[in-house]
Formats: C-alpha cells, structure tokens, sequence
C-alpha cells in the first residue's frame, strides 16, 4: 500500500463495508472472533470456516465469556479489560485459555481488543495458539528425545569403561586410517609397561621391534582374513624383549575403520613368569629377613611374617594402610632418607636405624631399600636384617670392615702415643659419620642433627671444625 491510498482510510473517509462481507473478512483473518458487551457476555461468535476445532462455540452464544474460560484465565481477562478501559486506545493481547468437552484439549487463543460501538461492545478477535504449542511440545520432546540418547549413550560408554577394567584380556583398540591407539585397558598397558594415557594417541607400531605402520596393518588385516584367524607374533621394544602373540579383528564405526587387537604373551614367557612369581611368593613368605612393599608415600601395602616378628605385631592388618615410619627409630627422618635415596638410585644398601615394635622396644636393624619404577604403580621394597645378628655373626667370623680397622689401629702402635692415636681415629670416624649423614639427607641440617642424634649448633660447630661448612649454605 502506497501513501497515496490512505486518504480513503481517514476519519469520516472510510468505505462503508457491507455486514456480511465483514463478517466474512474478520472470519478470516482471525480463527476465532467474539463480540463481548461491558460485563463480558458474548453477543456474537464467528470462527474461521476451515478451522474445524472451533466449531462448537455457536452455543457460547449468549453466555458470559468467564464460562468458556479456565480458572487461571478469568484473571488474564479481567485483567485486560480493566487495560483496555484504562487506555483504549492502546492495542492489548492476552492469552487465554478455552474449556473443551474432552479434557486435556484445551485451546489456548491469543486476543486482541477492539472497540466497535458507542455502547461499549468490544470486538475480541483471537488466534488459534495450539499449532505453535504442538511445535513448542514437538520441540520439547525432540529435546528430550535428544538427552534420552546422550544418556543412553553415557550409559554404554560407562559399561564400555568398566567392562574394559574388569577385562583380563589385553585389549588395544587402533585406528587403521593412522595406525594410532584410541583405546587400552589396563591389562593391557600393565603388558606393554605404560599408562593408558601414555599408550592412548601413540604410534602402536613404535611399541614394537622391526614393525613399520604399515608393514604392521598389512600383516594384522591377513592375519585377521585368513582362515583360522592365525596370530601375529610381536617383540615389545625396550629391554623387556617380551614376545606377544596379537590377535587381531577389524571392524567400522562412525564410517571409521578401527582394528580390536587381543595381545598375550608367548607360552614360554609366561610359565616362566609364573614360576618365578611363586618363587618369589615363597621368599616373602618364609624368607628369614624382613620384607615390606610400600607406595610412593611410604604406606605400608604389604609385610611378611619376618616383619611381624620384629614388631611385635599379631597380624598384618595392623601394619598394612600405615606410614613405615610408624615403625622407624627416627620417623619420618629414617623414611624420607629411604624414599629419596632409593628413588634417586634405583637402590640404598644398609642404611643402620632402629625398628620401633608394637610396644615401644626398639631393635637396631639394617635397611635395603629397592624403587620399583613402574609406570602404574611405582613401589618401595625394603629389607631388613637384625643388625644384632649380623654383628655377633661378624664378630664370631673375625673378618670384615671391622677385622680391617682393628688391624689398621694396631699398626698404628710404637708411632704414637695412645692419646694421640685415640684421638685421631676419633676425628676421623666422626667425620666420616658427618659426611655420611649430609649425603643421606641431601644436605638438610635438621634431619642430619636429628640422625646423629646432636643438637642444631653442636652440628654446626663440627662442620665447621672438619672443612665441610662450605658445601652448603646456610
């Protein structure tokens, strides 16, 4: 429509419209039209002649409108009109709710007011909501439809997780496009001597000895076709050198061609394993020196019967879950020491200390110490020998590092005086045990006084005294 037009539309100037063909325009571009007096009767209904869901309302003829509607829609009415009287002027919409004869069909109409006459007759004309709440309600169930799926898909993933944990079988999933890991169970990283997430993303070919990407495909995809579904043997790479027989099955995914490999040790290696593992069972169990597994943190995970002797202790469980420097002469001196050194090293040989039993008895003892460095479970192991024993044994033998000094002290007889003697091989073993005590604790004062069993300045004075101040600050 062009400005010129709307001439005919001004006030005074707009063409008279026969009622019919009004009745019919309004019926038209409205679903639903109600013609209300002042206290809401409705006077006339017209409704859409193709919108078969309003063809009932001829009979709210002559009702008042508050009876078509539902409880919680009387107040959006009420609250229109007083609007609409307010400012008439000023468009008003509101939505409103229909009773139906069959319940849960409601209609849902939205409302626009209009004033058509001096005695107060209001034109409603309304339209029909539920198309868009059935798109709203369409919408809705697709979301719900949509998070149905996500947890349907969760939940498959989540049996997927623990069905490979539980697995004992080493299952390696691989992507035959890269030739990369996509998934591994803990088995199967135990086997190959890494983490999951070290493994998840690698190169599975760069595991092995000899083994091109795609020399190793080529060989996985006729082992997997060929009849009787033969194994592929395969050498892990690094000093392990352990030899896997692969089994290998391809199948799609997502449009992705993914291979499933099964991998287990050869025959061999694995009863050889085997009768090492119960040997070893069998040292832990009746070796005669004292043997405990703990983790990184030094918590006792596991103690033999020999341990339980020298602490007195009734059972295991009352050793397994604590700290070993629960047991150690000097706490946690005696445990960081052990932890740092082995760590370090791989291995401390015959750190002197004392065991601390049940009841508070100490026993002077020698500890070996081995770190376990394994990718999964990094662990301690600690061997403990009586330093009791092994004193009386040296002693009764008359030899060893003990024999030697003894010797060497005698020749030092007829050269110098006893005082003199006495007093040098006192400087030099008292510098000896200061420097030994300073590389064990890495240079930390307070656990080197604390182990020599001497007080802050005492240490400082003999430091001073042998040269040894000047290897680390104050």
């Amino acid at each position: 429509m062009n400005s010129g037009g709307t001439q005919n539309w001004d006030l005074g100037a707009v063409p008279m419209i026969e009622p019919e063909m009004l009745a019919e325009m309004i019926s038209t571009i409205s679903d639903l039209a109600l013609v209300i007096d002042v206290d809401g009767l409705i006077l006339s209904v017209l409704n859409a002649p193709d919108h078969s869901a309003f063809s009932h309302v001829k009979s709210w003829e002559s009702q008042n409108i508050r009876s078509t509607l539902m409880p919680d829609s009387i107040a959006k009415f009420e609250r229109a009109m007083e609007e609409h009287r307010a400012d008439p002027d000023r468009q008003q919409r509101a939505q409103m709710n229909h009773q139906s004869a069959q319940p849960g069909q409601d209609s849902a109409v939205l409302y626009s007011f209009f004033d058509i006459g001096p005695d107060g007759a209001i034109l409603m004309m309304g339209r029909d909501l539920r198309p868009v709440a059935d798109l709203q309600q369409q919408l809705v169930n697709a979301q719900i439809a949509l998070e149905q799926d996500f947890e349907r898909q969760r939940e498959y993933d989540t049996r997927f997780r623990v069905l490979m944990k539980a697995s004992h079988d080493a299952i390696v999933f691989v992507s035959v496009a890269n030739g990369r890991i996509t998934d591994v169970n803990g088995s199967a990283a135990a086997l190959l001597g890494q983490t999951s997430e070290e493994l998840t993303g690698a190169d599975f070919a760069a595991i092995f000895e000899d083994q091109g990407k795609s020399e190793l495909m080529a060989d996985m995809a006729a082992s997997a076709l060929s009849e009787g579904n033969t194994e592929v043997s395969l050498v892990l790479r690094g000093r392990r050198r352990i030899v896997l027989r692969a089994a290998p099955s391809f199948f799609r995914a997502a449009g992705e061609r993914m291979m499933l490999c099964r991998l287990e040790e050869q025959a061999a290696d694995r009863a050889g394993k085997d009768v090492l593992a119960r040997y070893m069972t069998g040292l832990f169990e009746n070796g005669p020196d004292a043997l405990v597994f703990a983790n990184r943190d030094g918590m006792i995970v596991a103690a033999n019967d020999a341990f339980l002797s020298l602490t007195d202790c009734a059972h295991g469980t009352a050793v397994k879950g604590r700290s070993l420097a629960d047991f150690l002469g000097r706490g946690v001196v005696d445990l960081k020491v052990l932890l740092e050194n082995a760590a370090r090293s791989g291995r401390m040989r015959l750190y002197a200390t004392k065991v601390k039993g049940q009841y508070d008895n100490e026993r002077s003892v020698e500890i070996s110490a081995t770190y376990l460095a394994d990718a999964a479970h990094p662990a301690y192991i600690f061997v403990m020998r009586d330093a009791e024993v092994t004193d009386k044994t040296r002693a009764l033998a008359g030899s060893g590092p003990a024999g030697d000094n003894r010797k060497s002290v005698v020749e030092l007889v007829g050269s110098a005086t006893l005082k003199e003697i006495v007093a040098d091989t006192t400087d030099v073993i008292e510098k000896l045990c200061i420097e030994t005590a300073v590389e064990l604790t890495d240079n930390n004062r307070v656990a080197t006084a604390e182990m020599l069993g001497l007080s802050r300045q005492s240490l400082y004075v003999k430091l001073r005294k042998y040269g040894l101040i000047s290897r680390d600050t104050d």
